[in-house]
């Protein structure tokens, strides 16, 4: 059963984009964030969009839009906030993560 979680945020310029994204898609509004071995740095970000939440998912919601996180990855993001950042260099969705020790300079892997 999905749970709603209080230990991870999605701000709002991420769940417009979120929206913006699953409309042009035709899919529901609900991002999914899991933590996969690799990357630079040991670990890495990984987002997609979801139809559904899945048995043992945390759910996160902000404007009607759901982030998705797995029990194995809510260990290494726990506290942490999903933007969506835009700059010269590009737009991106951005975790702000309390638990990784380090990052790469891309900002999608991070170490513990």
């Amino acid at each position: 059963m999905a749970t709603l979680a209080p230990e991870i945020a999605l701000t709002p310029s991420a769940a417009a984009r979120v929206a913006a994204i699953a409309e042009k898609q035709q899919k529901p509004a609900i991002l999914r964030l899991s933590v996969e071995g690799g990357g630079c740095s040991g670990f890495q970000y990984r987002f997609g969009l979801a139809d559904a939440p899945e048995p043992g998912d945390r759910i996160a919601e902000t404007d009607g839009v759901q982030l998705l996180v797995d029990e194995v990855s809510l260990d290494l993001v726990r506290g942490a906030s999903v933007d969506f950042v835009e700059s010269l260099g590009g737009a991106a969705f951005k975790v702000d993560n309390p638990v990784a020790a380090s990052g790469c300079g891309c900002g999608t892997s991070f170490s513990v």
